[in-house]
Order: C-alpha cells, then sequence, then structure tokens
C-alpha cells in the first residue's frame, strides 16, 4: 500500500492534482481491501474513523480517483479496486471471480488494439475501454477440487 499511495502522490503532482485528505482516506481504504470494495463499504469505514460523512463526500471522492486513474470501477461487482499502473494510459482487462470475488488486472496492449480494430471496423468509435472476464480463479478452482 506504501507503495501504492507514493505513487498516487506522484501522479497527482505530475497532473497537479489535488489529493485532498479525504480523497487520501478513500484510496488508502480501497488499497487496505485488497479486494473490490463498494461505495457504502467506504462510507462505513469512513464513519467509524472519520465522523459524520454523507454519500456525495465518498462519491465525490471516487469520481476524482477514477479520473485521476488511480482506481477502476469494477461494474460488475459494483465496486472500485486500485489501478495497478496509474502512471500509465491503458485500458485494463479484468478476470473476476464469481466465487470469492477477487479481481485481477491484466494490461494486455494486443487485447485492447484487437477490440478497437474490431469496434472501429464496425462503425464504432471507442472512448473508453473496460473488459470484465468472469469465471473462477485458480484458489477456487484448487478449494473446489479437494
Amino acid at each position: 500500500m506504501a507503495r501504492a499511495m507514493r505513487t498516487a502522490e506522484k501522479v497527482c503532482a505530475e497532473r497537479d492534482l489535488q489529493l485532498t485528505p479525504i480523497r487520501r482516506r478513500v484510496l488508502e481504504l480501497i488499497w487496505q481491501r485488497h479486494a473490490p470494495i463498494g461505495a457504502y463499504d467506504i462510507l462505513g469505514s469512513l464513519k467509524k474513523h472519520e465522523g459524520a460523512l454523507a454519500p456525495p463526500t465518498v462519491y465525490r471522492a471516487l469520481e476524482f480517483l477514477l479520473e485521476a486513474g488511480l482506481i477502476h470501477r469494477i461494474d460488475a461487482l459494483n465496486a472500485f479496486v486500485g489501478c495497478e499502473m496509474p502512471d500509465s494510459e491503458h485500458a485494463g482487462q479484468f478476470l473476476i471471480c464469481r466465487s470469492c470475488q477477487s479481481v485481477t488486472e491484466l494490461e494486455d496492449a494486443s487485447i485492447t488494439q484487437l477490440i478497437r480494430k474490431k469496434a472501429l471496423a464496425a462503425g464504432f468509435a471507442p472512448d473508453a475501454q473496460e473488459v470484465e472476464i468472469k469465471g473462477i480463479c485458480a484458489q477456487c478452482r484448487k478449494r473446489a477440487d479437494a
């Protein structure tokens, strides 16, 4: 988590973005979890330590972190995970375990390029790309086989 926070500080400084205390705390909560976390779970954790906060405060922090490229939203889980590579432009592919809800981020440029090429061939101009692939992770498969 320390590395992720240092990278976030560096990215924000380079892009002249403000990593306010509440934004920093939301990012810390996302990275501490080591699994996708929903906005209301974040709000609940913040209320324990920060006092009364309204949901819009958390949503604004999440919006900032998304726009800064510091986190990803996993639509299938309605949750957020830290971005492994916030200092580089990329489109992620996410492997989502149906059993334990773990998320692994891939960053395969050939997949990104193929999707873009196919979309353009279909007359579609993509402006963002996040691919969510659902299945069962290796650990859950091992547990099921045991």
